[in-house]
């Protein structure tokens, strides 16, 4: 069973418990290097904030990690398949981790780096960056976002039955939540900043959510932006002109980005132009603060749509290697 460490001088402490930082914790362990895992939330916190009935783009072996199985009823595992497949990959491997526990800040040099959370403070010898890119949702910055119907984070759709849903965004993440929601009964409509949807939606879901669009079932409002939100309504601006739509629910499926603030708090550089991807070596993925590392999709900073991971998986080797030899 995966069990919180005792020992608060790991030789590497890796800030995140998603899929690769299990993975660079596996691959360290292989080669005699004790780890400790910290975590603002739960285990795969990331995929745990997934749709509920979501199903994965990839099959279940480009997401295995850690020589550990991946078998899934389907084609496509889904969510609930993945969380158990994580959890059971931690046990597996015996890691340390410790959840619900936020870093707050790294002090010192390489080789002697004090980890402060909200709990504890831990010498560690290297630091592993692996936090993801669903740290912070991506706000609309209108009036009335901050409204409880406003939800950046949609689960399941029974709750939206008979209501007046509108969703925002035009990726997988909308596409489902306004056939799902749509399917439960509600009154739909689907905002996107662009001409179309975007083509990357699932090829076993965009036909269906364009003939929806198309046959009027859910309503579709293209080259538009929400303007303003109140309890019972939203203004949307529409290239002919803004309108104002009955509403009790808006899911902002508006995308996520990096935990930039725990970046910038632990003196990572980032790239000085609007995707902000830390600055790393390409082999070792040391950053520019010696003896750090950043692992996974955090990599790709605003460009979300590159790394993913079935080809993030590598960076844990890469890493492993590169601290075994310094170490």
């Amino acid at each position: 069973m995966a069990v919180s460490t005792q020992n608060n001088r790991p030789s590497v402490i890796i800030i995140g418990a998603g899929p690769i930082g299990l993975a660079t914790a596996i691959h360290l362990k292989q080669k005699g290097i004790d780890s400790l895992i910290i975590d603002r939330g739960c285990l795969v916190n990331s995929i745990y904030n997934y749709p509920i009935n979501m199903t994965f783009f990839s099959t279940s072996d480009k997401l295995e990690i850690g020589n550990v199985p991946f078998i899934s009823h389907g084609s496509k595992p889904t969510r609930k398949e993945a969380l158990e497949y994580y959890r059971r990959t931690a046990e597996h491997h015996e890691l340390n981790i410790n959840l619900y526990e936020n870093v707050e800040t790294v002090k010192g040099i390489d080789g002697n780096f004090e980890v402060v959370t909200e709990k504890d403070t831990y010498q560690t010898k290297k630091v592993v960056v692996a936090t993801g890119f669903y740290g912070q949702e991506n706000k609309m910055n209108v009036p009335g976002e901050e409204l409880p119907k406003v939800l950046h984070y949609y689960d399941e759709p029974h709750r939206y039955g008979w209501q007046n849903v509108l969703v925002v965004g035009g990726g997988n993440s909308a596409a489902d939540a306004a056939l799902e929601t749509y399917r439960c009964g509600a009154n739909v409509s689907v905002l996107v900043r662009t001409p179309t949807l975007k083509p990357t939606i699932k090829y076993w879901v965009k036909p269906d959510i364009d003939n929806r669009i198309e046959e009027g079932s859910i309503t579709g409002y293209f080259n538009s932006e929400v303007k303003e939100i109140r309890e019972k309504e939203v203004d949307i601006e529409t290239p002919d002109g803004p309108k104002t739509i009955a509403n009790d629910f808006v899911l902002a499926m508006t995308g996520y980005r990096p935990h930039y603030g725990l970046m910038e708090s632990l003196d990572i550089e980032l790239t000085d132009d609007d995707v902000k991807m830390p600055v790393y070596d390409d082999k070792s993925l040391e950053t520019n603060r010696k003896g750090m590392y950043v692992a996974g999709v955090v990599c790709g900073g605003m460009d979300t749509s590159k790394l993913f991971i079935e080809n993030t998986r590598v960076h844990a080797d890469h890493i492993a290697s590169d601290i075994e030899k310094k170490l």
